[in-house]
């Protein structure tokens, strides 16, 4: 995996050295002897190229000095700039040179690339390792996306079904709502109409003389509940004392009173006792 990085950057490197060292020997051949010219030469490039292998070396210790990086980045500079003069000063093909110009500049560029790559490179076992996890978070992910639309599908039947159990209980509410006040208009006619007023009210209760009650319409609606009251609320009454209470009702008119008269008769009076009881009172009595 280094090869991508380290390839380039020498490649780069070489190109440029060679091209810096032909510039600096055409460029001063002119004006000093050549081989002064090729030293001048080999020394850029050689003070570029040791810088580069120290910075290679503090790299591979996983180090790194700033000042070496200076020097290093310096000797780029330098071999930049003498290849910027060869082509301003050139009389022929000014714009070729100038063009290839930045090549030390983008060797030192690589080369800092890769040691980037160098200090974020992972091993295998890391890179299976991350690539694992990040398959695990996906697949996690897809797991929940499942599940929550499941739920919201589920969520969205339910409600579907409350709604439309709420709109079957309200029709029949309403229904039996309507049944219920065609019933009572039917009752509060039959109420209101003389004749059959009167009709209901004579068979409601029993007529008295000068007093004819009126036939009331039962309760429909909220009702209060009773107070909490039993029939055996008063202290029962013994079975003499029974006897004694149903014989004087019974007897209170002439002809005897019927058991029913006498019931009635009886409770009236606010007297309580079970049916069973006022039963066999009137049978010992009559």
């Amino acid at each position: 995996m280094n090869a991508k990085t380290v390839l380039p950057a020498v490649a780069m490197t070489a190109v440029s050295m060679v091209l810096t060292l032909a510039v600096v020997v055409m460029w001063l051949g002119t004006a000093v002897p050549w081989p002064v010219a090729l030293v001048v030469g080999l020394g850029i490039d050689g003070g570029w190229l040791a810088t580069l292998a120290y910075e290679r070396r503090l790299a591979a210790q996983g180090d790194h000095n700033r000042a070496v990086t200076a020097v290093g980045w310096s000797f780029g500079i330098l071999a930049a700039s003498v290849l910027i003069a060869h082509a301003l000063t050139a009389e022929h093909s000014a714009g070729a040179w100038l063009a290839v110009a930045w090549l030390p500049l983008a060797a030192k560029a690589l080369w800092l690339v890769h040691a980037m790559w160098e200090r974020t490179a992972l091993t295998p076992v890391a890179l299976d390792a991350i690539r694992g996890i990040q398959q695990e978070a996906r697949d996690e992910a897809a797991v929940a996306r499942a599940r929550l639309r499941a739920e919201a599908a589920t969520e969205e039947t339910r409600l579907t079904a409350v709604t439309e159990a709420g709109a079957r209980v309200a029709r029949v509410q309403a229904k039996t709502a309507q049944t219920l006040s065609s019933a009572w208009s039917t009752l509060e006619t039959a109420r209101a109409g003389e004749e059959t007023g009167r009709a209901l009210t004579s068979v409601t209760t029993r007529v008295t003389p000068g007093v004819t009650p009126r036939w009331e319409l039962p309760v429909w609606g909220p009702t209060e509940p009773l107070a909490a009251r039993s029939l055996e609320a008063a202290p029962a009454l013994t079975d003499e004392a029974l006897d004694v209470i149903v014989d004087e009702i019974r007897n209170s008119e002439t002809p005897a009173l019927s058991y029913r008269e006498m019931a009635a008769r009886f409770r009236a009076a606010g007297h309580s006792a079970s049916e069973v009881r006022l039963r066999a009172a009137w049978k010992r009595v009559a």
